[in-house]
Order: structure tokens, then sequence, then C-alpha cells
């Protein structure tokens, strides 16, 4: 059963291309963080405003007038997406469960003992197996931290947890959550995999099957996705079930992020915003660069529930500081490619079953005279 909102064919308007990027504040055009949960509710993945109006420039890859364009947004550190790329729409097309399942799942997985290995190979190609693992939540929030620096003496219980679902099992359970529409306080799952850098130096024939459907991310020589490859990371892939909410976080690197299947809901934020962010800036605090707080609780600071008001002060504190916090969001579906710049912050719900590659290409520290840098949240940690 497909989920009751497909958000890869509901309606979007889309803005008229601007070819020369908008200075001093006028792009992107940010909203606080109250007005767009109040407008869509996080939990409310059934019912998107629809239209859906994107404010994010959306260039036409096949169109070099727009890509002329996207490179002088990109240079000026803005956020936009792309569409309209084979390399991406080929991926999704192959990307099928079963598919997915023969590479994450090679030893251990139903695939394998459905043919034989000589057909797999045909159907699947002849590539090494891929690996990758499931986390659990005991509700749709993730919130990351680094397991070696958690104390759960003094930190308590962990917010996530490692599993030994097979991709097979996890992905099943995503097909429940979007047929039945998993209820935000139930059990979610994550999915994450990736190649390393030093994949791509090796011969084609050892490449996993990340490296071969996304050749463009792991490319040792420049193009418009990895740009800087010299000092990329390698490709990290997320896989994530209706509702897993990823708390928000920023990167040092300069990301383009795909959507290979599925649509996430993306609200962005720049490096100047993070003194309201509840970002954790102290580099051996185990959520460092995280914020473990739920934007989604700002639409509670209003109610009078009993089990509302006993919101931890802390918590209610950081929220009535959050939602004046500035931010726009998008929603990036199959096909596309979102530019996350530099050090902006990124608070993601995925809104149904979905698959989603980013690769990383250097930093830029300076940002931009509008939305700052890496000094902004720099401080905003030596501050808060």
């Amino acid at each position: 059963k497909p989920p009751s909102v497909d958000y890869t064919k509901i309606e979007y308007r889309y803005p008229d291309p601007i070819l020369h990027p908008p200075r001093d504040g006028e792009y992107p055009m940010l909203e606080p963080m109250e007005t767009l949960f109040e407008r869509w509710p996080q939990d409310d993945i059934d019912s998107p405003p629809l239209p859906f109006f994107e404010k994010l420039q959306h260039f036409d890859f096949k169109n070099r007038q727009h890509m002329d364009a996207a490179v002088r947004y990109r240079d000026l550190e803005f956020p936009f997406k792309v569409y309209n790329i084979p390399e991406i729409e080929n991926a999704g097309q192959k990307w099928t469960d079963e598919y997915l399942s023969y590479h994450f799942d090679r030893y251990t997985g139903s695939v394998r003992g459905k043919m034989n290995a000589k057909d797999a190979k045909e159907k699947f190609g002849d590539m090494p197996p891929s690996s990758g693992k499931a986390q659990m939540s005991k509700d749709s929030f993730f919130a990351f931290f680094n397991g070696k620096n958690w104390n759960v003496d003094t930190l308590g219980e962990p917010p996530t947890m490692d599993t030994d679902l097979t991709y097979e099992k996890w992905a099943k359970h995503a097909r429940y959550a979007d047929a039945v529409g998993l209820a935000s306080n139930e059990m979610h799952y994550y999915w994450q995999s990736g190649v390393p850098k030093h994949e791509r130096d090796a011969r084609e024939s050892h490449w996993s099957m990340i490296s071969h459907d996304l050749p463009s991310f792991g490319d040792p020589e420049p193009n418009f996705f990895s740009f800087n490859p010299k000092e990329a990371k390698g490709i990290q892939c997320r896989f994530g079930e209706r509702g897993v909410t990823a708390a928000t976080h920023y990167d040092g690197g300069r990301n383009m992020v795909g959507m290979i299947t599925g649509a996430k809901r993306y609200i962005l934020s720049p490096p100047n915003e993070c003194p309201k962010l509840g970002i954790v800036n102290h580099r051996r605090h185990p959520s460092y660069r995280h914020s473990m707080l739920n934007f989604g609780h700002i639409n509670l600071l209003k109610s009078t529930d009993e089990e509302v008001t006993d919101m931890p002060d802390l918590e209610r504190q950081w929220l009535e500081r959050s939602k004046d916090g500035m931010a726009i969001e998008t929603v990036l579906k199959a096909g596309e490619v979102l530019y996350i710049p530099s050090h902006w912050f990124h608070y993601i719900t995925s809104l149904q079953k979905s698959a989603q590659c980013n690769v990383r290409s250097g930093r830029h520290t300076d940002g931009s005279p509008e939305f700052g840098g890496e000094e902004e949240v720099t401080i905003c940690g030596e501050e808060d």
C-alpha cells in the first residue's frame, strides 16, 4: 500500500528563475520557524499545505543558463535546488528494495535464496557487496551523538541505538510505516550506508553499488556536484521511513544532497541564526555540531494540556528562543539535488520511505556577508 500522500506527485509551485542572485538578504527569503510549523506541523505528514509553494531557486540541469546561474549561487554560498538530472533519475529507477537488498544483504537476505548467483549478477550487477546498518529510536525524533563520548551516568540513556536489522527487514518496516501512517510516538528505524573516498581509486570492478550508480558524486575529477573532490569525504547515504526527523545540525563541508527515491522536508537556517538553535559546539560533547531540540514541539508552547505544561523548563526556554529563528523550508523529492552551503543548519523529516545520498566538497569558511559562516557558528558555541 502506498503512502497516503506521495510527495513525488503532489502539486508544487516554483519561483521564476532568477539567474543573478539577489543580494542584501533578499534571497533566500526566510521566515520564523514558528510560522513554518503553524502552517505545517511536523507530525501532520498527511496534511501538507497544497499546492506547496517552493521558495528556493530551482534550476534545470539540462539548461546551460540555469546551470551557469546555479554556479553563481553556489559560489555565493546560497542554497538552491537542481532537477532533471539523468544520473539521479536513473538511480531512482534502479533502487528497488529487491536491488538494494541484494547489495546490502548479499549473504543474509532472501534475494540470495530466490535465484542462483549467476542470475543475480546478471540482474543486479556484478559488484562487491555494500554495507549498512539500521538505527532505532523510541519515537520519530533522531538526535545525533557520538557513542564513544556518551556517558549514561550523566546523560541518561542514549537517544538512539544500533540494531541488527538487514536492509530487507528495514524496508519492510518502512513500507509498513507508509501503509499505516506510523504515529510519531511509535518506534522508528533509519538505515545508513556510504562509501569511502578511496573506493573510486580502485578498479571499477571493485566499486560497490553506490559508486557505480552515482558516478558524479564519487568522481575524482571536479564536476558540478563534487566540485572539490580533493577535499571530499566519500558518499553518505541515508534511508528514512515516514516521520523520521533528524535534529538540526551543521556540516563544515559544502553539501550536495541528492534524493534518489521518496521525499524529505528540509528546514534550513543560516549560520547567523545559531544562537537560537541550541547547538552544542563543545568538541568533546557527544552531540557536537548538533542540537537536541525537537522543533516540532514549538507548536506545544501555547498548549494548556497538563502533559505539555510539564515540559522541562530548559527545553521550554530554548524553544521560546528557537521559534523566532529564521529559516526556509523545501521538499526535496526524488530526482532533485539540494545544495546546502557550509555551516548552514538543516532539520530533516522523511515524509515517506526515502533514499538520499550526499557528497561534500571542502569548506567555505567565510560564508556570505548576509548570513555568516564558520565564525558565526564558532562564536555561537562560545556564548552558549
